[in-house]
C-alpha cells in the first residue's frame, strides 16, 4: 500500500515541480515571440444593448485580454508530463532496483495509449494555435476549422477502439448501481460508442474562456479518475492522472488571474481526448458526465444556443458558451471561474463515489 502511494505522489510531486520550473522559460518565450491571437472578436454596442449585456463583458473580451495573453500555455502542461515520465523511466533503467522500477508507471496496458493520445492531441493543438497566431489573414486565420479538428478527434478515437477492442480486448463498461450485473458487454458496438464519448468530451474544450477556468475543471475530472484508478488497483493509471493533475497545477500556479498565458488548443484537444481515454481504461465512462458536467453543461449550452438561433431565430442565453453567459449578466471572471471550480469538485466526489460504490 505504501509503495502505491508513493508511486502515485512522487510523479505528481515531480510533474508540479518541473512545471514550476520550466514556466519562466517558457514564459519568456511565449511573450518574446508574441504567442497570442492578432486579432479579437468584437461585441458591437448595438448588441450590449439590445441583449442587455453587461457592458463589463466588452471589456474582458477586447484586446487587452486577447491580444497581450500568449495562447499556448498548454504546452507547460504535456511538456512537464513528458519530461516526469522520461525522468522516471530513465531512472528505472540505469539504476534498476526495486523502487526506481516501481516509480515507472509506463505501461502497455494502463499508460502507452492515453500518453499517445496527450501528445498526438496536443501537438495538433499546438498546430492550430500557431495557425490562429500566424495566418492572420490567410486561410488559417481562425485555426484549423471545426471539421478539420472533429476529424483529427475521430481518428485518435477510431485509433483508440481499435487498441480497447483488439490489443487490450477491452469492451466492457462498469454500470453503476449493480444494473446488469454491474457490467455491460458492448461487443462490437463498443466501438462507435468509445468515437462519440470522445467526440462529445471534445466539444466541451469550448470551455476554455475565462483565466483558470479550464485548468481548475480538467484537474478535477484527472483527480477524480486518479481515486477511481487507484482504488481499482490501476496503480499505473492512478500514477499517470496524477502527473497531469501536478502539470496542470504547475500552470495555474502562473494563471491566477490576470492570465499569464491560456491553455488554448494545445491544452484542450490534448487534455479533453486523454480524459476520455482514461475514462474506458478505469471501464468508469458511465459517470464521466457527472465528473466533468461543467464539460457537458458547456458544450450543451453552446449546442442548445446554435439550434435555438437557426430554427427559432432566438438566443436562450446571452452569450454562449454557458460561463460567458454569467459574464454577460454581470459576474466578474472570477467569480464564475470559482464556482465552476466548486462545481467541479462536488461533481467529481459524487462521481467518485457512484464508480466506487458497487
Amino acid at each position: 500500500m505504501t509503495l502505491s502511494v508513493i508511486k502515485v505522489f512522487i510523479p505528481a510531486v515531480l510533474s508540479f515541480f518541473i512545471g514550476i520550473g520550466i514556466t519562466p522559460y517558457f514564459s519568456d518565450f511565449f511573450y518574446k515571440h508574441k504567442l497570442w491571437k492578432r486579432k479579437s472578436r468584437k461585441i458591437e454596442s448595438t448588441t450590449l444593448e439590445r441583449d442587455k449585456i453587461s457592458p463589463t463583458f466588452k471589456a474582458i473580451h477586447n484586446e487587452e485580454g486577447e491580444l497581450s495573453t500568449p495562447r499556448v500555455g498548454g504546452t507547460i502542461i504535456w511538456v512537464s508530463v513528458v519530461i516526469t515520465i522520461a525522468l522516471l523511466y530513465l531512472n528505472s533503467f540505469f539504476l534498476n532496483n526495486s523502487l526506481s522500477n516501481k516509480l515507472d508507471f509506463l505501461s502497455k496496458n494502463q499508460t502507452i495509449l492515453p500518453l499517445a493520445a496527450l501528445l498526438f492531441g496536443s501537438i495538433i493543438g499546438l498546430l492550430d494555435d500557431i495557425l490562429q497566431i500566424y495566418d492572420t489573414e490567410g486561410r488559417f486565420a481562425d485555426g484549423i476549422s471545426r471539421r478539420y479538428r472533429i476529424l483529427v478527434v475521430l481518428f485518435i478515437s477510431a485509433v483508440g477502439a481499435w487498441w480497447f477492442f483488439f490489443k487490450l480486448q477491452n469492451f466492457v463498461i462498469t454500470v453503476p448501481f449493480g444494473f446488469f450485473g454491474g457490467t455491460l458487454d458492448l461487443g462490437l458496438a463498443f466501438i462507435p460508442f468509445f468515437i462519440i464519448v470522445m467526440l462529445g468530451v471534445f466539444s466541451g474544450s469550448v470551455i476554455d474562456g475565462i483565466d483558470g477556468l479550464a485548468g481548475g475543471v480538467m484537474a478535477s475530472a484527472f483527480t477524480s479518475y486518479l481515486v477511481i484508478a487507484y482504488v481499482q488497483n490501476q496503480i499505473d493509471l492512478a500514477a499517470f492522472c496524477a502527473v497531469i493533475v501536478g502539470g496542470i497545477l504547475a500552470f495555474l500556479w502562473f494563471n491566477i488571474p490576470p492570465a499569464r498565458f491560456y491553455l488554448g488548443e494545445t491544452g484542450m484537444l490534448g487534455l479533453t481526448v486523454t480524459l476520455a481515454i482514461i475514462a474506458f481504461l478505469t471501464q468508469q465512462v458511465l459517470v464521466l458526465p457527472i465528473i466533468a458536467f461543467p464539460l457537458v453543461a458547456t458544450s450543451l449550452s453552446s449546442s442548445i444556443q446554435m439550434f435555438s438561433k437557426k430554427y427559432f431565430k432566438k438566443k436562450v442565453f446571452l452569450v454562449a458558451p454557458l460561463h460567458h453567459h454569467f459574464e454577460a449578466l454581470g459576474w466578474p471572471s472570477y467569480k464564475v471561474t470559482m464556482r465552476y471550480w466548486v462545481i467541479s469538485a462536488i461533481c467529481g466526489i459524487i462521481g467518485v463515489i457512484i464508480a466506487i460504490s458497487h
